[in-house]
C-alpha cells in the first residue's frame, strides 16, 4: 500500500498555493511525490526572494510540470466481453482539471477560506454528513428516501463487465453524442492476448464496439475504439439529451450569393488548411487570467481588454478581397461570359 500524506504539519498543508494565486490539494499524493513537489516551490521561491522576475506564464509550466509526475488511476476495473471472448481491463481517465487554475472562494472581510455546507430549508441549521441521504421527489415537496444500500442492491452486468451489444463503423457515429474519453488498457498480462486481438479486429474492419457501463453510479452509454497501442472508450449523450437540429435551423433560407465569393472563400480555405494537432491549441481565457493574476499580484495595471469584433459584414466581397491580399493571394479574374454561337 503507498503511504499518503497525512499530517498536521506546516510542511504538509493540504492546499499548496503556486505563485500567490492557484492551488492545488495534496493531501493524497504519495509522501515521496509530495515532498518533491513541495521542494521544487520551496526552490521556486527562493528564486523569487533574489528579485528574479517570474515569467506570465510560469504558473501554467508548473501545473504542467504536476501533471507530468502524477500517474494515472484507474477509475474502474472489471471485464470486456465479446461473444464468448472476455479479458479484465482497467478504465483511465483520459482529461485532466489539474492544470486549470481553481479560485477559492473567500470572505471579503477577512480574507479567509469560506466553505460549503449543506442546511435544512425549513430551520437554516447545518446537516451533518451521517445525516444526509439521496430524496426523488415524487410529487411536489414529497420525497422518497434513497439509501446507499438500495443503491447499491442494484446488481447490474454492466457494474463490472463491458458487454459488447453490437459494433458501429467509426465513420458513422455523429460525434454531437461523444462526451467524455477514458483510456482503455488490460487490467493485467493475462488479458495482453485477448485485449489486443480485439483491438486489431475492430481496428482491421473500421468499427468501434458499442457497450454500456456503471460508472460513478449512473449508467453510461459508451463507445469503444482502437487506438494507438490501446483502446479509447467515451462516454455518450443519450437522444433525448440532445436538441433536435430541425428545431434550430428549420428557420434558415437559402442564401443566394455570387459564385465569385464561394471561389474566394475556397482559397482562403485552401491556405490555411492544416493537422489537427492538439498541442497548439491555445486557453485564451486561461491565459488572460493568468496575465490578470499577475499583474494584480505585482500591483500593475490589469492587461487592456480584446477589442469587440464588428458585428455586421457590410461588404462581404471586399472584406474576402482584403483577406486574400492578407494572406498574399491575388482574387481571381472574373470568367468572361460565353457568348451564344449564331
Amino acid at each position: 500500500m503507498i503511504s499518503t500524506l497525512e499530517t498536521s504539519k506546516p510542511v504538509a498543508e493540504p492546499l499548496l498555493t503556486i505563485a500567490g494565486a492557484a492551488t492545488w490539494s495534496i493531501r493524497h499524493l504519495p509522501v515521496g511525490l509530495a515532498f518533491k513537489l513541495l521542494a521544487g516551490f520551496s526552490r521556486l521561491r527562493r528564486t523569487r526572494g533574489r528579485g528574479n522576475d517570474l515569467k506570465e506564464n510560469s504558473f501554467a509550466l508548473t501545473r504542467n510540470r504536476i501533471n507530468d509526475m502524477v500517474a494515472p488511476r484507474a477509475v474502474w476495473k472489471g471485464f470486456l466481453k465479446v461473444g464468448s471472448v472476455t479479458c479484465g481491463v482497467k478504465i483511465v481517465g483520459a482529461t485532466s482539471e489539474a492544470s486549470k487554475i481553481h479560485f477559492k472562494i473567500l470572505n471579503r472581510k477577512d480574507g479567509l477560506p469560506v466553505k460549503s455546507v449543506y442546511a435544512d430549508e425549513k430551520t437554516g441549521k447545518t446537516v451533518d454528513a451521517e445525516d444526509q441521504v439521496k430524496g426523488f421527489e415524487v410529487e411536489k415537496d414529497e420525497f422518497l428516501q434513497i439509501e446507499p444500500a438500495d443503491i447499491k442492491a442494484l446488481k447490474l452486468t454492466s457494474d463490472h463487465t463491458l458487454e459488447v451489444g453490437e459494433f458501429v463503423a467509426i465513420s458513422e457515429i455523429d460525434t454531437r453524442y461523444l462526451e467524455k474519453p477514458y483510456y482503455l488498457i488490460p487490467a493485467d498480462g493475462a488479458a495482453v492476448e485477448a485485449y489486443g486481438v480485439i483491438r486489431d479486429a475492430m481496428k482491421n474492419k473500421g468499427v468501434a464496439a458499442r457497450s454500456c457501463i456503471v460508472l460513478y453510479q449512473r449508467g453510461r452509454e459508451v463507445v469503444i475504439e482502437p487506438y494507438g497501442k490501446g483502446m479509447v472508450m467515451t462516454e455518450l449523450r443519450n437522444h433525448n439529451e440532445m436538441v433536435s437540429e430541425d428545431s434550430v435551423f428549420d428557420g434558415l433560407t437559402k442564401a443566394k450569393y455570387d459564385p465569385e465569393l464561394l471561389e474566394i472563400a475556397g482559397m482562403l480555405i485552401d491556405k490555411k488548411v492544416t493537422t489537427f494537432d492538439p498541442s497548439k491549441f491555445e486557453d485564451t481565457y486561461e491565459d488572460a487570467l493568468i496575465a490578470m493574476i499577475d499583474a494584480k499580484r505585482k500591483g500593475k495595471a490589469p492587461p487592456k481588454a480584446a477589442p469587440k469584433p464588428k458585428e455586421n459584414v457590410i461588404n462581404l466581397a471586399e472584406v474576402l478581397k482584403k483577406s486574400l491580399k492578407q494572406e498574399g493571394l491575388a482574387t481571381p479574374k472574373k470568367s468572361e461570359p460565353k457568348r451564344k454561337s449564331a
